[in-house]
């Protein structure tokens, strides 16, 4: 008998240290949770238009569409389905056409399709457009793209933009990356900023309205600048990476399906731009977080790799096949890596010394020499000069002051718009 109480008893000393703990570990509020708290100020007895996916979603995974619908005194007449669409029901690249959402029964505008940018029929009778999806932090990722031609065109129309606010999963301070250049502005380089920005979608909401950021306007006319407000989370702090916010991970994309996907998808995706040359895990269970090929020597390059003690990143060696691809069913050979002081490491930089240690060891498997296009890897990178420059030497040091050079003015401008 008193082994079974002492048991009981260490049960409940432990349950109540869980209980302490996480009472004690940080708590975020997103956007929509601090909107509901609110009674929905600001958009009670108006026409709501929403712009979101199925990472829009309160802590309990509680749809915004939903919150919105059945939200006292707000009217919710339109969705808006970017890339994925709005219940997340259409693959990456996939064209979203327009519908009818099967639960609310409110019409669904397509604005990845035919139409990027809300035209004036899809905004009629609307008030006011609120914005909900979870951001990556990273320039590439086009649901921030959609949000500022969603600002420029309720700005040219006198409709009110509302931001729900949301953690940037790669924390508020890492920046890293060149400005886009002119000539490479695209759906995949939508603004002058870094390719890692370091600022919440509300904060760079409010930058792109008020620095003019958004183009696509013709001649001398300036972009548009809307009635922008941006519902604040409460309790996020620059310094925290998204496991710190205590908030449950919703994928934003297919191939974001972890909290710290984000990290490796600056790391990564670059890269994965140059099709035909490394597997970097689409397809597999590890997207963006391994560097593979069917030809590899995972040792070496392992080696390699360490050779060049890169802060913040270890590399494991790993075989895997993927599910799906190009590569589906192959051995495919390959390090698996990790970020051990996300702090200190470069992460956007981990890519570009796996392809000069793979052009050290394999010549005639150099990136630009065997891809079958490299138009993408420009746009992404907002400029050919990373490819022109590299592709002569394959060494990093080549680029290094260019891929860093816009950092330190970029930092100095973005504080202006730091809300936490």
């Amino acid at each position: 008998m008193k082994k079974i109480l002492t048991y009981f008893l260490t049960i409940l000393a432990l349950l109540s240290c869980r209980s302490e703990a996480e009472a004690a570990s940080p708590v975020v509020k997103t956007g929509i949770e601090v909107l509901r708290d609110r009674g929905f100020e600001g958009l009670v007895g108006k026409r709501v238009g929403l712009v979101t996916n199925p990472s829009g979603v309160d802590r309990y995974l509680n749809s915004t569409v939903d919150i919105l619908f059945n939200a006292p005194g707000v009217e919710l007449v339109a969705l808006y389905g970017p890339e994925h669409g709005v219940r997340g029901d259409m693959y990456a690249g996939d064209k979203v056409a327009d519908s009818k959402d099967p639960v609310t029964g409110l019409p669904v505008h397509s604005i990845y399709g035919a139409t990027r940018k809300p035209t004036p029929e899809m905004l009629k009778g609307v008030d006011v457009v609120v914005y909900d999806i979870q951001d990556v932090g990273v320039r590439s990722y086009t649901f921030i793209s959609s949000l500022g031609l969603v600002m420029e065109a309720c700005g040219e129309l006198g409709i009110e933009v509302m931001v729900l606010d949301r953690p940037n999963p790669l924390g508020g301070n890492k920046i890293e990356g060149n400005y886009v250049e002119p000539g490479f502005f695209s759906f995949v380089s939508q603004y002058p900023i870094p390719y890692v920005y370091g600022l919440t979608v509300g904060e760079l909401a409010v930058m792109i309205n008020e620095e003019g950021m958004n183009r696509g306007q013709k001649g001398d006319q300036k972009p548009a600048v809307c009635d922008l407000t941006v519902v604040p989370m409460e309790g996020w702090e620059r310094d925290m990476l998204y496991e710190d916010t205590g908030l449950p991970w919703v994928l934003p994309s297919p191939n974001i399906p972890f909290k710290d996907t984000p990290q490796y998808y600056a790391a990564a995706g670059i890269c994965g731009e140059l099709y035909g040359f490394m597997n970097i895990g689409i397809g597999y269970t590890l997207p963006f977080q391994v560097f593979g090929a069917t030809w590899l020597d995972p040792e070496a390059l392992k080696t390699r790799l360490e050779s060049y003690n890169l802060p913040g990143v270890s590399f494991r060696t790993i075989w895997y096949k993927p599910f799906s691809g190009s590569q589906k069913g192959q051995l495919v050979k390959g390090l698996q890596y990790f970020f051990t002081d996300y702090e200190k490491a470069r992460i956007t930089e981990t890519q570009f010394y796996v392809m000069q240690a793979v052009a050290e060891l394999y010549p005639d498997k150099k990136a630009f020499d065997v891809i079958t296009g490299y138009g993408l890897f420009d746009k992404v990178c907002g400029t050919d000069y990373v490819r022109t420059k590299f592709g002569k030497t394959y060494k990093f040091s080549d680029i290094k002051d260019f891929w860093r050079k816009d950092e330190d003015s970029f930092r100095t401008l973005s504080q202006n718009y730091y809300i936490y």
